[in-house]
């Protein structure tokens, strides 16, 4: 098991240091916007779950 650990990262960063250039062009501002929607999912739910309890 921990060699399929060590074997499934590997291949992970290698495989995204293959595509580094890829991500740049097709995923710019990517990460932004992943904080901006999880952050207002986040905001949502703590609204909700406090105006009807548990």
């Amino acid at each position: 098991m921990i060699f399929f650990i060590i074997a499934f990262i590997a291949l992970m960063i290698y495989s995204y240091r293959k595509d580094i250039k890829n991500h740049e062009r097709y995923y710019k501002g990517a990460g932004k916007k992943v904080i901006i929607y999880g952050g207002l999912i986040i905001v949502i739910f703590v609204a909700i779950r406090f105006l009807f309890g548990n």
